[in-house]
């Protein structure tokens, strides 16, 4: 996400070899934590990766 912000779900389930819900349930983790969110709507917006730590 920090790489290209317009990646989609099907996307990262493809990279991370998880399913749609556990893309899902992971994205919902770090939006709770305050570590990305989405900016814009579900077509068309992107992430933002709100964390300092490069790790991410």
């Amino acid at each position: 996400m920090k790489h290209d912000p317009n990646i989609t779900i099907p996307e990262l389930c493809e990279i991370t070899g998880l399913s749609d819900r556990g893309v899902r349930n992971n994205i919902d983790k770090l939006k709770q934590q305050g570590l990305i969110t989405r900016v814009g709507p579900d077509k068309g917006g992107h992430w933002q990766v709100n964390c300092e730590n490069n790790s991410i």
